[in-house]
This record gives C-alpha cells, sequence and structure tokens, in this order.
C-alpha cells in the first residue's frame, strides 16, 4: 500500500528549506508516496493545518529562500494558546496525526524541532528529522543545511566592511548570530579575513583584544574587523554565567556594542558596530546547499521505504546515514578548542582573545 508522510519546517527559517521540501515531495512521488505538508510548523500540526504537496507546489522552489510551508517556534508540549498561557496540545498532534492515517512524520530543524519530534516519537508517532540552522550547531551530524548560505552572507558582509573600515581607519565590530556555537562566526571570521574572532566556546580576556589591535596600529594598519558571536562572553561575563542558577538572559547591550565601547574606550580607536541580523538567514541558498539539502530529503525517502524511523538523516564524511534520534535531541555540536579551522585561523595570525 501506498505511504502517506507528513512534512513540516519548524524553528527560525533558513535557506535549503525549500529545496529539501522538494526533494522529500518529489522522490516520495517518484516511490507511490503522498506527501502534505502541515502550514507553520508543529502549530499547523495541532491544528490541522494542511495543503497537498503535489507536483505543481513542489516546482520552482529548489532556488526559493525560506520555506513554503511557513514555520514557527511553537512546541506541541507548550503552545501558547490566546489568554490561557500555554497549554500541552500534545493529544492534538497525535489525534491529527492519526486521523490523516500518516505513515511518518518529517521535521526538518534545527535543535528545538529534533527534541519536539523526540517527544512526540515518545508519544507513539514515528519521525524523520533533517537537520537545519544557520548556526551548524545539530549533533549526530557533521554539516546542516543552512549553515554554508549564511556563512557566504557573512563573510560577504566582511568583505565589503574592509573597504570602509580601511577609508576611515576604523575598526569594525561585526555581530554575527551564534548564542551558544561559534561555527558561523567563526568560518565567515576566517573566510572574510577578520583579525580578531570571538566565539561562545573561547571565552575572551579584552586586554589580549586590545592588545591585538594596537599592533596592527603600530604595524601601520590601517583599520581592523572583528567578528563576534553573539553569544561570545568576556572571561569574566563566562565565569558569572557558570556560578548563575538562572539560565534567564541578562537584557542589555549586545555583546557587540559592549566590546565596541571598550576598543573605543581603551584605545582611541574610533569602532562601529554592523549587526547582519536577519539579512543571514534570508535569501537564495547556495549550490552547496541546495546540493545538500536535496541529499538529505532523497535520503528520507529511502529510509521510510526501507521502514527506518525515529531516525535524524545525518552528514557523516560523504555519506547520509540514519542516527537515532535519541541521540541526537537535546544535544548540542559546539567548536572544539582543536578544532582545524581555528589551528589555521591562529597560524594566519587571528586572535581569539584567549
Amino acid at each position: 500500500m501506498a505511504k502517506f508522510i507528513g512534512g513540516l519546517t519548524a524553528g527560525g527559517d533558513c535557506p535549503g528549506l525549500n529545496a529539501a521540501i522538494r526533494a522529500v515531495g518529489k522522490a516520495a512521488h517518484s516511490r507511490g508516496m503522498e506527501v502534505i505538508g502541515f502550514l507553520d510548523g508543529f502549530r499547523g500540526l495541532v491544528e490541522n493545518r494542511t495543503v497537498r504537496l503535489d507536483m505543481s507546489k513542489l516546482s520552482g522552489i529548489l532556488t526559493l529562500g525560506g520555506t513554503i510551508l511557513g514555520t514557527s517556534r511553537d512546541k506541541p508540549h507548550r503552545m501558547p494558546v490566546g489568554e490561557k498561557g500555554t497549554m500541552d496540545m500534545t493529544p492534538l498532534a497525535v489525534d491529527n496525526y492519526k486521523r490523516l492515517h500518516l505513515d511518518v512524520l518529517v521535521c526538518m530543524g534545527g535543535n528545538g524541532t529534533q527534541k519536539n519530534a523526540y517527544r512526540l516519537m515518545k508519544k507513539g508517532l514515528r519521525v524523520i528529522t533533517l537537520p537545519k540552522t544557520i548556526d551548524n550547531d545539530v549533533a549526530g551530524t557533521d554539516i546542516t543545511f543552512g549553515f554554508d548560505t549564511a556563512m557566504a552572507i557573512a563573510a560577504e558582509a566582511i568583505d565589503r566592511l574592509h573597504s570602509t573600515a580601511d577609508s576611515h581607519h576604523r575598526v569594525i565590530v561585526v555581530e554575527i548570530m551564534g548564542h551558544r556555537a561559534g561555527w558561523l562566526a567563526l568560518g565567515a571570521g576566517i573566510a572574510g579575513g577578520a583579525d580578531v574572532i570571538l566565539i561562545p566556546e573561547i571565552p575572551y580576556h579584552i586586554e589580549s583584544v586590545i592588545e591585538s589591535l594596537l599592533n596592527r596600529y603600530r604595524q601601520g594598519k590601517r583599520f581592523s574587523i572583528v567578528a563576534i558571536a553573539e553569544g561570545a562572553l568576556s572571561v569574566e561575563e563566562a565565569k558569572k554565567k557558570e556560578n548563575s542558577s538562572s539560565e534567564k538572559e541578562i537584557q542589555g547591550p549586545s555583546a557587540a556594542v559592549k566590546l565596541a565601547r571598550q576598543i573605543e574606550s581603551l584605545t582611541n580607536l574610533e569602532t562601529r558596530v554592523t549587526a547582519l541580523g536577519h539579512l543571514q538567514r534570508g535569501g537564495t541558498p547556495t549550490p552547496t546547499d541546495r546540493l545538500l539539502a536535496t541529499r538529505l530529503g532523497t535520503k528520507c525517502i529511502e529510509l521510510i521505504e526501507q521502514d527506518v524511523y525515529n531516525v535524524m538523516v545525518a552528514v557523516k564524511g560523504t555519506d547520509c546515514v540514519p542516527v537515532e534520534l535519541e541521540k541526537v535531541a537535546g544535544k548540542l555540536r559546539l567548536v572544539p578548542a582543536d578544532h582545524p579551522w581555528i589551528q589555521s585561523a591562529r597560524l594566519v595570525g587571528t586572535c581569539f582573545g584567549d
């Protein structure tokens, strides 16, 4: 009998989602399977809002950014419901899955999506996930789709900032996405030739950063570029966070703004901040991300055909392989201190503030 597949995209949007939707849908149709999409992530599953992903819906979306299904950060077990606050809507999600006679639910998303899919798995749903996030921090896979495009956008921004920084003899601090993982700031910083790269995994000493910038000035360099991840912390801030029992983020200036103020105060070098923000998540996916999303999506259908469920389709070397979802959910892939990218960056003179 033909298999019926449900699909959704959840969490933050990113380039490559439509390529993945297309790959899942087209590969499924080629195997005689039917696919429906849930609108706006897990909320669509709870509210039973669907669209049939026939070939006409899949045509022409390979190069489009964003997601034709829409997305949200809503979680079935804690979903906002009007004035009532949040409620556990998991039973509704399970009922809709059964009512539609689905054989499997394909969830495309990052860390939050992996956890939500795992919760549904424990309630009896069969699920398969695809790793998507510009942060590249999903455990169990070498890379996530969306990362390459975001890194290219951030690197191009750094490229463009070189000329204005040079013209005005300024230090420019570029804020790049990444609250807990520094892959994006690290990759874009190296590719863009940033002089200082600050990431969450390596707490920095402001004295080290200042000395690096002043050394460039003494050598006759007229400008400097600092690439900083949103979640980068000084050594002092990291210790406070480690000793704090609260997970709540402290409100106030961003890490980039605080750093820029310190640099200007301690060096008298004119300093400016550029926050790339959601620019990094938008636009046309790179060929690398289109290829990756297509490979992950088609592998997903091959696994469904083989009755392999409750896994994430991961990249391992040159292969796409299933990884048990319980080994992925709730885990982060952070930048190791001895990662080859960091070693290469140090050898070309990049300062990490440590």
